[in-house]
């Protein structure tokens, strides 16, 4: 690309807000901030959050300049409150050759290999958990399924079993809550209880990580590739790293994927068509269990519900980068310095791609209609590039375990007069936390 004219060239339309902090305070709590301004001023617009200008781009073109210009134009970047309590370790803040080679050891964890292998521990883990929701009929599900990731996450990550029943699980809540604010050491602030419960979180990891070290060498979960893997130089990670790095594997292993499974459970409930051809598909294949990887592969359909479930209600609304060197997009100036952002949502619903984007759909996915493949980078829950999530076929696998093992033997219903409302900062979270009646199948008193 030609060198820019900055001088010619406008930044993009939108309103900068108030100093400082500018629109921050709308951006954290209006479910429509994104919406509103891209009816006011297009697919591309100009705002201040976290304390930075930034340009919210919307779109599969604008994705694909993002993310096929990492390390050129762009740099990663998250708010200042989420870049201090993942730490200066975590591959999620980490840049450059770093970052690189941090993604390329941390993803021997969620290679087809290792997956496979975590199958039956999921499997054992959710039907534990299924048992016992069997058992309470009306069920707030939300918080249930979040103990079930963590104990997943815990397990399958670092080792550590029932984790979801320990102090652990109540600190990291805590630490979660903060990771998305205003960066204020106050005490009572979000931040500041979140900064406490990261020092103590880091305290158990690294009791864990010492007991491991003194215990064979494994590589059932992600720990222990950790513990095994060695610099280029052939030097083993620091005891400083493998914490922060455990960390944003439990955060990635836990949030996000919660509010996928919750998203996919309430839309199932809504659209009994679609549920009862996920159970059609489990009774036509009729795999006996435990189920096997191998076995998941044969489930096509349900691989579009799980698709199309993660473009209608993705569990992460967008990403951020910093502008390393200024450059233009459609007319517009990206100055250097200030911030860049994508919106997930917004891809999802546009009418050019996908027919009826408010519709849930999932044989938009169906081989010979495949709406996503007509532009690249249109379905973007997992964001792409060098920085795509490199769990997500660990999300996905944990997804597709879920959803075939309960359409097979349960039912679930809604209950009325509840909100279905998103809060949509940190991951998407329904308000009412998805209260359901919940029954096997052939259990109706």
């Amino acid at each position: 690309m030609a060198t820019i004219n900055s001088e010619k060239l406008p930044v993009p339309p939108g309103n900068l807000g108030l100093p400082l902090i500018g629109e921050t305070i709308s951006f954290f709590r209006d479910a429509d901030f994104t919406e509103k301004r891209y009816q006011k001023y297009g697919s591309i617009f100009k705002t201040r959050i976290f304390g930075n200008p930034t340009i919210i781009m919307i779109g599969s073109e604008a994705n694909r300049f993002l993310f096929t210009n990492d390390n050129k134009y762009f740099s990663n970047q998250w708010p200042p409150s989420t870049r201090i309590l993942l730490g200066s370790a975590s591959v999620a803040v980490q840049r450059g050759n770093i970052h690189q080679k941090r993604r390329k050891i941390l993803s021997q964890a969620f290679q087809p290999r290792a997956l496979s292998e975590y199958t039956s521990t999921m499997e054992e883990i959710l039907r534990s958990y299924v048992n016992k929701w069997e058992k309470m009929d009306i069920l707030i599900w939300y918080p249930e399924i979040r103990k079930y990731t963590f104990d997943v996450a815990c397990k399958l990550l670092i080792g550590t079993d029932k984790a979801s029943d320990s102090e652990l699980l109540e600190l990291f809540e805590e630490w979660i809550a903060g990771l998305f604010t205003l960066p204020i050491r106050l005490p009572g602030t979000k931040f500041r209880k979140a900064l406490r419960c990261r020092k103590l979180l880091l305290q158990k990891i690294e009791e864990i990580v010492l007991q491991r070290q003194q215990q064979p060498a494994s590589n059932k979960d992600a720990l222990g590739i950790l513990l095994q893997a060695k610099d280029d130089d052939g030097s083993s990670l620091g005891l400083e790293e493998i914490k922060d790095q455990v960390l944003t594997l439990l955060f990635a292993g836990h949030e996000t994927l919660t509010s996928a499974l919750a998203s996919m459970c309430l839309l199932l409930a809504e659209h009994p068509d679609v549920f009862r051809k996920v159970r059609e598909e489990q009774q036509q294949l009729g795999f006996s269990q435990p189920l096997t990887s191998e076995n998941l592969k044969h489930m096509t359909y349900l691989d579009q519900v799980i698709k199309e479930v993660l473009r209608f209600s993705p569990p992460v609304g967008g990403g951020f980068r910093e502008v390393i060197e200024s450059c233009e997009f459609n007319g517009y100036l990206i100055p250097k310095g200030w911030t860049v952002s994508y919106a997930v949502p917004k891809t999802h619903q546009d009418s050019s791609i996908y027919t009826q984007p408010l519709n849930f759909d999932p044989e938009r996915f169906a081989p010979s209609r495949a709406e996503d493949k007509s532009k690249p980078f249109a379905h973007i829950p997992f964001a792409a590039g060098m920085r795509e999530c490199i769990g997500k076929e660990f999300a996905k696998l944990e997804m597709k375990l879920f959803a075939a093992l309960l359409a097979r033997e349960y039912d679930w219903q809604l209950i009325s007069q509840q909100n279905l409302s998103n809060n949509p900062i940190p991951a998407s979270v329904l308000k009412d936390k998805l209260k359901v009646k919940f029954r096997r199948i052939g259990n109706r008193e």
